[in-house]
């Protein structure tokens, strides 16, 4: 069976404290990730391992419901979420490296093994998924004023 593998990366002009404690925060995934449009906690505030979110997200014009599980969060290092409920298995591992005191390495990582009709449209899934990660949009990281740095 052929599987989803994508690995994006991003430079964030940001220190990593605060580049990981926003893009961990599921909350906060509607602002920066094209593809997600809302998130509901199944389990209590904060995040922590074995915490559930359910994600509501539009992909190939789709709309598409599933629940991560965080199976790894090691603040200001990774953060690493695997489906409990959705249409295929999939795990999304963000990981942040210090670039400097000021600049921050963000890889995300999206992975997992469609089924049924699904796995016909790998190869399109794929590509659009690099093409949403490539479209990351931290402005709101890059923007002091939003965090209340200022």
């Amino acid at each position: 069976m052929t599987g989803v593998d994508v690995l994006t990366e991003i430079v964030i002009e940001r220190p990593i404290a605060e580049v990981s404690e926003y893009s961990a925060n599921p909350d906060n995934g509607p602002q920066w990730y094209v593809n997600i449009k809302s998130v509901e906690w199944k389990t209590l505030r904060p995040a922590e391992l074995g915490s559930q979110i359910a994600f509501v997200a539009e992909f190939l014009g789709r709309r598409l419901e599933y629940t991560y599980e965080i199976v790894e969060l090691i603040p200001g290092k990774s953060l690493i979420m695997r489906t409990a409920e959705g249409p295929f298995p999939m795990e999304t591992s963000y990981r942040w490296e210090a670039v400097s005191q000021r600049a921050t390495r963000m890889s995300l990582r999206n992975r997992g093994r469609p089924s049924g009709f699904s796995v016909l449209m790998t190869p399109l899934m794929i590509l659009m998924m690099r093409r949403a990660n490539q479209k990351l949009s931290l402005i709101h990281i890059s923007e002091p004023t939003r965090l209340g740095m200022i």
